[in-house]
């Protein structure tokens, strides 16, 4: 049978046998319905050359020139509540980019990189830059507190200029500093420090030319507790910093007040 004009069907339209409770059946039948036994496909004819699905969705492949030319193959938008639901596993033979939040269990092959990750260094590794055939890594250092640090040179100076923002990311009373003398022995010594500055003497009380190391515990986040009961990380006691924690990503407070565990550092 060919149509070559438009075809309403006012009621459910079926293409295969059986019976089809999401779409009813008799007097119950929902208007508008489409039951199809399979394969479809909708689009370019070509594009499959087996039955790999009981769905196939190519690109449009419409000549009527009232048809916009579309830059998807497939369409969904909803939200009552959820646009689009998926029951099994999902193959994907390409990017997948997302503007919105991505909720996930990690489970299976990731989850098991996730845990071998957690216990191994934390490195990068890239093509090497000066050896063709080679690659460089080089893993960071990894300590009992949750640190930062500001390095640099001082140019015939008595004073090492902190971060502005320091006053109000780290504990003043966790402040160490390293110092290494250039050009010559200066006996220099950290005299002082505050929120703006680490003041430095030198030999004779002259001018310092020296480079500097200085470390600090962060006071924006709760301490980090480095000894703690349980059998994998997920037993870390702060559910804050759990993948696996019930309070949303929006909602979490990395300074809650239950999971102040003690400091790390004291340098006063």
């Amino acid at each position: 049978m060919e149509f070559k004009d438009t075809v309403n069907c006012g009621k459910a339209l079926r293409v295969g046998v059986g019976i089809v409770p999401a779409i009813k059946e008799g007097d119950e039948e929902i208007n508008g319905a489409l039951f199809a036994e399979g394969p479809v496909v909708f689009g370019e004819p070509s594009e499959f050359d087996h039955a790999g699905a009981t769905m196939m969705v190519g690109s449009l492949s419409n000549d009527d020139p009232d048809c916009e030319m579309p830059k998807k193959s497939l369409g969904t938008s909803g939200s009552i509540p959820t646009a689009q639901w998926i029951r099994g596993g999902v193959y994907v033979d390409g990017d997948i980019f997302v503007t919105g939040s991505v909720d996930c269990v990690s489970t299976g092959r990731l989850e098991a990189r996730h845990s071998v990750a957690d216990g191994l260094p934390k490195k990068f590794d890239i093509p090497h830059p000066s050896k063709e055939g080679y690659r460089l890594a080089h893993a960071c250092i990894e300590g009992a507190e949750v640190g930062v640090y500001h390095r640099g040179r001082l140019r015939s100076g008595k004073e090492i200029f902190l971060p502005s923002y320091w006053k109000d990311l780290v504990h003043l009373d966790s402040i160490s500093v390293q110092l290494q003398s250039i050009g010559a022995h200066q006996d220099v010594i950290v005299k002082r420090w505050d929120s703006e500055f680490i003041y430095l003497q030198g030999q004779g009380g002259g001018p310092v030319n020296c480079f500097y190391h200085v470390y600090a515990e962060r006071k924006d986040v709760n301490p980090l507790l480095t000894e703690y009961e349980g059998n994998s990380r997920y037993d870390y006691p702060d559910p804050n910093f759990s993948e696996k924690s019930d309070i949303p990503i929006e909602e979490r407070n990395y300074t809650d007040p239950n999971y102040k565990f003690p400091r790390n550092t004291y340098t006063v």
